[in-house]
């Protein structure tokens, strides 16, 4: 049984997670590539922190969104440890943080992966993410792939 719930960032076995991703992205793509954003610098206002924990309470998952002024988002640190891949955790993380980002007034959530993410890429993209354009603060990046996703069939609804 895993439960998924907003959490605050500085939860020890969260960071931990976030410590492992890090290391796995760092050992494929070199530091340039590397978009790593430190979510503890992020203002609580504008981040959504979830983990996936399982019966036992150990996070072994988590993602965030961090959220923009113009109503828009990027997904960050998605990532489910290895001995639980498989059960379709990542979707259900992904749907959790577009609900939650959605509560927030987000119309729109963007991210950005690598190319040899694949698995990455495969899941993003079963849950309706396209591939698009470098978007802002990036710059286009041969190893990086840029994928969006509208969360609202009209923008202008996202305003009332």
């Amino acid at each position: 049984m895993y439960r998924i719930a907003i959490e605050p960032i500085d939860q020890p076995d969260i960071l931990a997670l976030i410590d492992k991703l890090d290391r796995y992205q760092s050992a494929l793509y070199p530091e340039e590539s590397n978009h790593l954003v430190e979510l503890r610098t992020i203002p609580a206002s504008d981040l959504i922190m979830q983990a996936i924990r399982d019966s036992r309470g150990q996070a072994i998952g988590c993602g965030a969104v961090v959220l923009n002024a113009d109503g828009s988002g990027e997904i960050k640190r998605v990532f489910i440890d290895s001995a639980h891949r498989g059960q379709l955790l990542g979707e259900k993380l992904v749907a959790s943080l577009e609900a939650a980002a959605l509560e927030r007034g987000c119309h729109t959530l963007q991210l950005e992966t690598g190319i040899r993410q694949q698995a990455a890429i495969r899941l993003y993209a079963r849950c309706g993410y396209q591939t698009c354009a470098a978007f802002a603060p990036y710059e286009p990046d041969p190893l990086s792939v840029f994928m969006t996703k509208l969360l609202v069939a009209d923008v202008r609804l996202a305003a009332l």
